[in-house]
């Protein structure tokens, strides 16, 4: 039997039964919708993990102050987590690319004129600029002599925006009146108040447009972010909130990178040393492994991935027993016509080829329609729907269009069986 014809003839068909063929095709269009939609945020999980390590570090190490019932015993043994445990740190270990303590103080009013809003004060080094660092600079950065006399200077943070169009879903999204503030006026050169103390603007940081944002995750800390020498934060800062640490130069985390990946066993083994000895014994401290962090937020991300995986499949079931009910009900409309082209030499594989391409057309049907939802799904639901749409590859479209075919085909080997199984003579009497 000619291919062509049959593929003709299927089209007819499912012209003339237009709500039917939707119907029967709708459930698989869903499946193919989530399929994809698996694919697109699986393959983007790995590129923006590989866009995770090139921006924080191929040996990012994060050591965080820890506290606990059996570390509050030990308060008169280690003072916790100090900037001076990251110089020693440094002194021990010179080949690190990246030595980085980091405070954060909350509950701070910053003023200027009449505007008054809640801000967080960020202590940071230089080491600060040489990770993470995704940000367009005007005025200047810390320096050294910021840092050895904890100077009264700030650096603030403007935001992105938005590259394209504002998605529909971040219509409502507003800037903070501290964004706004910062997005309208140029302040450097300019005294603020920040909390007790009067600062000078020496820099503005502007984060990358959202859609756009390369760094796998943003930790929040709640206020708007204002920057200083971590010295500056320690003298000025860390008493107001951190009346319960015995350490003036304590710190939240000390961010590490050692540069390699193959030296992190070795650098994170050689740190949890130094720093038990610092602390007397007292595991005040966590080191975690940037990579592992990442590896974890990617198995919770894939567990997602799966279960809609599962959802579309079983949707793409659905629709193939759609398809082979569709398919048995065709047979018993078009018996006669059966026996006609029985009768006029079509074999009982050709009758099969006849229907199986039929099914065949409406699974493919519903891939595309899928495929067509999935986009739009992708493109109008998802934060980065765009970037996510774009790391779908040429294959991923073939491969669902292949399932959806092949749903069609499986699903219709039964319904095609039987009516070639037709007896002719039946089927010509047939009414």
């Amino acid at each position: 039997m000619n291919i062509g014809e049959s593929v003709r003839t299927g089209f007819v068909e499912i012209y003339s039964h237009k709500m039917r063929s939707f119907l029967s095709f709708s459930a698989v269009m869903f499946g193919v919708a989530a399929i994809l939609y698996t694919f697109a945020n699986v393959n983007k999980m790995f590129e923006d993990r590989t866009k995770a390590f090139d921006i924080a570090g191929p040996g990012r190490l994060e050591i965080r102050a820890e506290e606990n019932a059996e570390n509050d015993k030990n308060k008169s043994l280690s003072k916790g987590l100090t900037s001076t445990d990251a110089e020693a740190i440094r002194r021990v270990l010179p080949w690190l690319n990246m030595v980085s303590p980091y405070l954060v103080v909350g509950g701070q009013e910053f003023r200027y004129g009449d505007f008054a809003e809640r801000a967080t004060v960020h202590g940071i080094t230089t080491d600060w600029r040489k990770r993470d660092w995704v940000y367009t600079l005007r005025g200047r950065f810390f320096n050294e002599h910021d840092m050895t006399s904890a100077a009264r200077v700030c650096i603030l943070l403007e935001p992105g925006g938005w590259a394209g169009e504002k998605p529909f879903w971040a219509k409502w999204w507003k800037d903070t009146p501290m964004d706004s503030f910062v997005k309208r006026r140029d302040l450097i050169g300019r005294t603020v108040r920040v909390g007790s103390q009067s600062l000078t603007v020496v820099g503005q940081l502007k984060n990358p447009p959202k859609d756009k944002d390369p760094r796998w995750f943003r930790r929040g800390w709640g206020g708007s972010p204002i920057y200083v020498p971590l010295t500056t934060a320690q003298r000025y800062y860390s008493n107001t909130m951190r009346n319960d640490s015995p350490a003036p130069d304590a710190v939240d985390e000390i961010i590490v990178d050692t540069g390699k990946v193959e030296t992190v066993p070795e650098a994170r083994r050689r740190i949890e040393s130094i720093l038990l000895s610092r602390h007397r014994g007292v595991k005040d401290f966590k080191v975690e492994d940037f990579r592992e962090m990442v590896q974890n937020m990617i198995n919770r991300m894939k567990k997602h991935a799966i279960q809609v995986l599962s959802v579309g499949i079983v949707a793409i079931l659905a629709g193939g027993v759609g398809i082979m009910n569709v398919t048995l009900a065709t047979i018993f409309s078009r018996i006669r016509e059966i026996g006609v082209r029985r009768a006029i030499g079509a074999t009982k594989l050709d009758i099969m080829i006849q229907f199986v391409t039929e099914a065949m057309l409406l699974g493919i049907l519903g891939g595309f329609a899928g495929i067509a939802l999935g986009i739009i799904g992708l493109k109008y639901l998802m934060d980065d729907g765009q970037d996510i749409i774009q790391s779908l590859l040429w294959w991923h479209f073939v491969a669902t269009l292949a399932i959806s075919a092949f749903v069609g085909f499986i699903f219709s080997l039964y319904p095609a069986y039987q009516a070639s199984k037709l007896d002719p003579v039946e089927a010509l009497r047939y009414e």
